[in-house]
């Protein structure tokens, strides 16, 4: 029997400096942070390999040496992990860029930031993706007077319409989770050198079909001082939200 995203593989953007948490981590790559006992990133390794997505690439930059050597080649989780390392900062979509030689094989792939966590089900956002036919499908979740991020514009039928910018308190509306599903064509649309997804690539393909998922599990950045200390409060909740299997039982 055949499975939508047989052989599907997740790229994780872990090349970012992680200037705003340096106050309290100091010398090690944002998503190698410790959350509980482990690295903030092994719980994203697990999440994914408990829902059957053994294949990663992790897109590595900033102290690139650590991460490979905390990481390995994922053995240790019963995963492959392949690195894609860039030369200088290029963004996330700088970032994916350089990493599409090792997502050739595949048509469709999850893309997703190694500094954040969301309860999700990866099967069901890759059905609804090649249910909407479109160029990408993304994670989105509601969020109140949250001027951290842009919001996100949803039309009734779940296509992304636009973007706002991070604006005034009391705004609210959906936010950007940081989990894509992309057809590879997006690699048409992305020129070489550094570049934002969120600023740069998606305003530019919304025609080719972007379309938002609601998202409602538990949801952390770790991007600053403040919600890496609500990181260490949810360890437990994250730890099993990660350890949560894809019901069918199927690997990618």
């Amino acid at each position: 029997m055949s499975y939508p995203g047989k052989g599907m593989k997740a790229v994780v953007l872990a090349g970012g400096l992680g200037m705003r948490l340096r106050s309290v981590v100091a010398s090690t790559p944002k998503p190698l942070a410790s959350v509980g006992d482990r690295p903030f990133l092994e719980f994203l390794i697990r999440q994914l390999r408990n829902q059957g997505i053994r294949h990663l690439v992790l897109c590595t930059g900033y102290l690139a040496h650590e991460m490979e050597l905390e990481m390995g080649d994922g053995r240790k989780w019963d995963v492959t992990i392949e690195y894609s390392k860039e030369p200088s900062p290029l963004g996330t979509a700088g970032a994916l860029k350089l990493a599409e030689p090792l997502v050739r094989d595949t048509s469709d792939f999850l893309v997703m930031n190694g500094d954040s966590f969301m309860e999700i089900d990866f099967l069901k956002l890759l059905k609804y993706h090649i249910s909407s036919g479109g160029l990408a499908a993304m994670a989105v979740l509601r969020m109140k007077n949250e001027m951290r991020y842009g919001t996100v514009q949803v039309s009734p039928d779940g296509r992304v319409s636009g973007f706002m910018e991070k604006s005034a308190a009391g705004s609210h509306g959906f936010v950007n989770a940081g989990i894509y599903v992309f057809n590879r064509k997006i690699f048409d649309h992305i020129p070489d050198g550094p570049r934002s997804l969120e600023r740069d690539i998606f305003p530019k393909v919304l025609d080719q079909g972007v379309y938002a998922s609601e998202q409602h599990g538990v949801f952390i950045d770790i991007g600053t001082p403040e919600d890496y200390a609500r990181a260490q409060e949810l360890s437990n909740r994250l730890d099993q939200a990660a350890c949560r299997k894809q019901p069918s039982g199927i690997h990618f």
